[in-house]
């Protein structure tokens, strides 16, 4: 194991930077997966490419370290988005979700239904985006076969309850969108059927980085529509045509990118060596921080103050007209962030450090001084 300070260690950004749930600058070990393997790629010495086909089996292991699924029902997928494609075109029957998801949910349901006609997407009324078991227990009807929901709301910071979730939908498919907060939530990841999530936000690996994860029940009720020659049990399957693989790489269409294999094997690995629940505290103690300076200058904080509702994301709302005022406070004092919709979004990491802290501290008292 890695203690908690040595994970903090890879963390490269500069200080100022409450912004993981945009995106998230990639760690050291990341760094030096990305140049190792650039460098292979590169000079492409006798024998040496071949090492890079191990990577799908690395990625694939890391991944099932983390979540329990087994490593055969692991692909790697480019994004969250085309991960959460691969599904819900997959998928028939009614799905119940909320329309207030981050748009990659909805989207891929509204696609999938427009283009193939066998999905139905039900739309979920929510309070305030949270989608929680007593309204699906209100809104599920017997014929919904799915439902689908990110683990942590990207406008509110609100963790969803996955365990009382799947208490509520019984056997039905638990579709989860995991991006935002993969790798800092210690989730119930064995409630779940359908994983998908990507790299780049919380997880450090960099854009390009996902994968997808499914139960056998999920293998068992998913249509691998888009599936290519190497989503096969057929290694090479020239001169015939055979069916999808009874595994997740069904899900796939090509061969993967290698480097970005070994970026997100890296972060994952790095992740699964400290432990999430140690991740999980320290990002804890930083949105405690930031809580403490919100109260401090009267900041009214729209997001959960709850621990089990919380991960790393503060959501800041102001009055309208005080909106520009912050932003442009934060801005001046080097505080990277992302104002949508009339709310300002701070994301905590687990190395969050003190300059930041009170860089964000001194973006506070010019705001307040600005009345």
């Amino acid at each position: 194991m890695t203690d908690i300070d040595d994970y903090r260690a890879g963390f490269l950004e500069e200080p100022g930077y409450l912004d993981y749930g945009r995106v998230g600058p990639i760690s050291r070990a990341v760094q030096g997966e990305l140049h190792a393997t650039a460098d292979i790629f590169a000079r492409a010495r006798f024998g040496s490419l071949a090492s890079l086909a191990h990577e799908d089996e690395r990625v694939r292991a890391a991944a099932s370290a983390l979540t329990g699924f087994p490593a055969d029902r692991i692909a790697f997928q480019p994004s969250t988005s085309q991960a959460l494609m691969q599904v819900m075109f997959g998928l028939t029957g009614k799905v119940l979700l909320s329309p207030a998801e981050f748009p990659a949910l909805p989207f891929a349901a509204q696609r999938a239904a427009e283009a193939l006609h066998v999905l139905e997407p039900v739309w979920l009324g929510t309070a305030h985006g949270k989608v929680t078991p007593s309204e699906l227990r209100e809104q599920l009807t017997d014929d919904v076969v799915a439902v689908a929901v990110s683990l942590v709301d990207s406008r509110t910071g609100y963790v969803a309850d996955l365990d009382g979730i799947r208490q509520v939908i019984g056997d039905r498919l638990l579709i989860v969108d995991a991006i935002q907060g993969f790798g800092v939530v210690d989730a119930p990841w064995e409630v779940v059927d359908v994983l998908a999530t990507g790299g780049q936000k919380w997880v450090r690996a960099g854009w390009g980085t996902g994968f997808l994860a499914l139960s056998e029940r999920a293998l068992g009720a998913l249509t691998p529509v888009f599936s290519g020659w190497v989503g096969t049990d057929v290694a090479e399957p020239y001169d015939m045509l055979v069916p999808p693989a009874h595994a997740a790489r069904a899900f796939t269409v090509s061969h993967p990118d290698r480097v970005a294999q070994a970026c997100l094997a890296a972060a994952l690995e790095e992740i699964a060596a400290v432990g999430v629940p140690a991740i999980n505290a320290a990002v804890a103690e930083g949105v405690a921080r930031v809580l403490e300076l919100c109260d401090e200058f009267s900041i009214y904080v729209a997001s959960s103050r709850a621990v089990n509702e919380r991960a790393g994301i503060v959501v800041l709302e102001p009055e309208p007209e005080a909106l520009t005022r912050l932003t442009a406070s934060l801005f001046n004092h080097g505080i990277t962030a992302t104002t949508r919709g009339g709310a300002v979004r701070l994301s905590v990491h687990a190395a969050t450090s003190e300059e930041t802290l009170g860089m964000l501290r001194g973006a506070f008292t010019s705001y307040g001084s600005a009345y």
